[in-house]
């Protein structure tokens, strides 16, 4: 008896290997977000749901024309509409997608009128969408005046009830426009806004001649030009060179002016922000640079904030925020005293707050091949061409056969006003007229309908004038149209003209500057004073003034000591090296002085886990040092090579693992030779010319050749004397000066071996 709960066995054609299927339902879903949500489209520079709430909206009839234009709505009726036709997805992102498109300060030429809250530049969120109207912008009729004219293709929406189009009719290229920003799985866009008359200007040269030269396409369309206005500070080589690779970063910073007020009074006054700062924003980083807060995990201020309050305070007395609705951004700085400078004010704020900043340029797109590709200024504007090639086209041949169509009628309702007391005898007595009149004129079916309905009024010896001015400005039309398809030359011409019809229209003047400038760097005035930098064995380090220090009344912690002391200024630098290979800097300025123990040097530093601080050295940038690790390699470095900006130091030395990085010497113009001692008593002698300058560190040369059981004790350079220290019979300390005969015995070429040092066991080297 068959069990009729037990399953049949599946059909080998119907299964698939679970890797195989997630494989294959992952890329399905990352295409769904990269096209259908998160990237923008080349042909319209619109994502889907922008589309789908400009053409819902143009479909309701929220049109602009003429003085005043359509009335507007409420935004929830708008975003109803699109999530039911078009957009099956949450009411929250069609709304969101709708306020941005409505934001003067998100989009440099919005395409919808927006009518009550719609948020602010200080990060304000928009009023619910029952309480905002909309309307499409002017500007909207250049994406959607010729969408019924056959020049995109449409498709079904999602449940088939109606349709959508792919794309819309864009007579400008949007997407340089407005730009757009969004992730995808993978892939990532941030195409910023533009000039509209720059690019109208760029897309007229390339179509005129599209073997343009990149300088004079740049000269055209130099740089983004943003909302709020600011200035770009990066040079025209790097702008060209992000705009030929579609990827890159420019230097953004604010714009201000210096208003003078009585009594030799000045004052600082910001009119444009950098896009994504915002007056809140700035004044929010002001209030952490001047009461700052102990950071998780720290028992108080580090050093760097402290200085930073200092600095800060030295020039700023105050900061308000007096923007307003006839000031779009204002916030005023007021310096400490009249005597500030100004330069010293302004390149304080803009080297610790984000008046200055960078903006990231990621040119990725949806292609018109409808592929997601990361694309330069060139091929954006020649695909962009290519569309609206096409698309005047399209539209030219809907209007050449409609004017066809026109002048088809015009004809037979010509030929009937000539006949028309013949015309009216077949009507009355004809039982089927409509092939009667087909029969007796010669008349096409479209022909003899229209004559069948044709009104009474309209047989008036008037008429016959009127069609025959109707047809001669039909034909007239028609050769033109005729002249546009028969021939590209007219039809660049006809888009060329069409484009600068537009930027007439609707192009403004350029709000963002652009003009090179010097990044701001905020100098710390430091005396440059002698300095000794303590560090003790336990890892704690302190800068005491002058170089007079005895090292035998340095006081420390129970159970530390002295493990080494640097004389140098207090202009230099700590570095410090990790167990990992890394490179940490701390200035010596900011080294804790009096007569304390000092801070742990992991409190200035942020060490990786599981790594420790090995070596120190402090001293000028420009110092040669010797870095070199147990496995017996080195290299030659300045210690400004070492010098990183972040905490987190940065990547300098590669080390095999089990190596051990050794203590940095010092290489003085006087020294020709280098020593090399192993675990085992071996010394290595060979020419320092052997070895290369690596200022961006790396595993260096063999110096050595050592291995786990003997490896590399100490690398010294020298000029002529090498002082060998170690322990004789009975562990008596012993050492040894070697220089002429003695020291040629163990000279060699840099990866040998060497020979063991004779009569004592050597354990460290140091050099004249």
């Amino acid at each position: 008896m068959t069990d009729l709960f037990t399953p049949p066995p599946p059909d080998p054609a119907e299964t698939l290997p679970l890797a195989d299927y997630a494989e294959r339902a992952y890329l399905e879903y990352a295409l769904s977000v990269v096209k259908g949500r998160a990237l923008p489209d080349v042909c319209d520079g619109n994502k889907p749901v922008q589309r789908r709430i400009l053409y819902s909206m143009f479909r309701m009839g929220l049109a602009y024309s003429g003085a005043g234009g359509a009335k507007p709505v409420k935004s929830a009726r708008v975003v109803g509409d699109v999530l039911g036709r078009y957009h099956p997805h949450g009411d929250s992102a069609a709304y969101d997608a709708l306020v941005r498109m409505a934001q003067g300060f998100s989009q440099r030429y919005p395409l919808i009128d927006g009518q009550g809250n719609f948020g602010s530049r200080d990060g304000d969120g928009a009023a619910a969408m029952r309480y905002t109207e909309a309307r499409l912008a002017p500007i909207a009729r250049l994406m959607l005046d010729e969408i019924d004219e056959g020049t995109v293709d449409f498709q079904p929406n999602y449940d088939g009830s109606t349709e959508e189009p792919r794309q819309l009719p864009a007579r400008l290229p949007f997407v340089l426009l407005n730009g757009a920003s969004g992730i995808a799985v993978g892939l990532a866009t941030e195409v910023p806004s533009h000039n509209l008359r720059e690019v109208a200007a760029a897309t007229v040269a390339l179509l005129k001649n599209d073997k343009l030269g990149d300088d004079e396409l740049h000269a055209l369309l130099p740089a983004p030009d943003f909302p709020g206005g600011g200035q770009i500070i990066s040079a025209a080589a790097d702008i060209r060179e992000i705009y030929r690779s579609g990827r890159g970063s420019l230097k953004v910073r604010a714009r201000w002016v210096i208003e003078d007020l009585a009594r030799g009074q000045w004052q600082l006054v910001v009119g444009e922000l950098p896009p994504g700062t915002s007056a809140q924003k700035v004044l929010e980083e002001i209030e952490e640079l001047t009461n700052p807060k102990v950071k998780t995990g720290k028992k108080a201020l580090l050093p760097e904030q402290v200085q930073l309050k200092a600095t800060v305070l030295a020039v700023l007395d105050a900061v308000r925020d007096e923007s307003n609705k006839d000031a779009a951004v204002r916030l005023v700085f007021e310096p400490k005293t009249r005597t500030v400078g100004q330069a010293e004010l302004i390149t304080t704020l803009l080297a610790h707050t984000s008046l200055e900043s960078s903006v990231p340029l990621n040119l990725t797109m949806i292609g018109s091949d409808g592929r997601p590709v990361q694309k330069g200024l060139r091929r954006i504007l020649a695909e962009w061409i290519e569309f609206r090639l096409l698309t005047v086209e399209r539209r030219t041949r809907h209007r050449l056969q409609k004017v066809q169509d026109r002048i088809h009628v015009l004809e037979g309702r010509q030929l009937v006003l000539l006949n028309i007391d013949e015309v009216i005898r077949i009507i009355r007595n004809a039982d089927e007229p409509k092939a009667a009149l087909m029969a007796r004129f010669g008349l096409s079916e479209r022909q003899a309908e229209d004559i069948l309905e044709i009104r009474l009024r309209q047989l008036a010896r008037l008429e016959a004038i009127r069609i025959e001015q109707e047809l001669a400005e039909q034909r007239e039309q028609q050769g033109r149209l005729e002249e546009i398809v028969a021939s590209p030359l007219s039809l660049r011409r006809a888009v060329v003209k069409e484009i600068e019809a537009d930027a007439k229209a609707h192009g403004d003047a350029r709000r963002t500057l652009v003009q090179e400038e010097k990044k701001a760097v905020a100098e710390v005035r430091v005396v440059d004073e002698p300095v000794t930098v303590v560090v003790s064995a336990k890892g704690w380090v302190r800068a005491l003034k002058g170089h007079d220090i005895d090292r035998a009344t340095l006081a420390f912690k129970p159970g530390d000591s002295l493990q080494v002391a640097y004389d140098c200024r207090s202009v230099d630098t700590l570095v410090v090296l990790g167990s990992n290979g890394r490179a940490y800097s701390v200035a010596a300025a900011l080294l804790p002085g009096g007569r304390g123990d000092g801070v742990p040097i992991t409190s200035l530093i942020d060490l990786e886990p599981g790594t420790q601080a090995a070596q120190t050295f402090a001293g000028a940038a420009d110092t040669m040092l010797l870095l070199a690790n147990s496995g017996g390699y080195g290299l030659l470095a300045q210690a400004g090579d070492l010098h990183g900006r972040n905490r987190g130091g940065k990547s300098f030395l590669t080390l095999e693992a089990g190596d051990r990085v050794l203590a940095p010497a010092v290489v003085a113009p006087r020294h020709r030779q280098l020593g090399c001692l192993a675990a085992d008593g071996r010394l290595l002698v060979f020419g320092l010319d052997e070895l290369k300058q690596q200022p961006g560190g790396g595993r260096g040369l063999t110096l050595m050749d050592v291995d786990a059981a003997a490896p590399l004790l100490a690398a010294t350079p020298f000029a002529e004397t090498l002082r060998v220290q170690g322990s004789g019979r009975g562990g008596k300390p012993r050492e040894e000066l070697l220089r002429g005969a003695a020291l040629a015995l163990h000279a060699g070429k840099r990866a040998r071996k060497g020979r063991a040092v004779q009569g004592f066991r050597a354990a460290a080297l140091a050099g004249d």
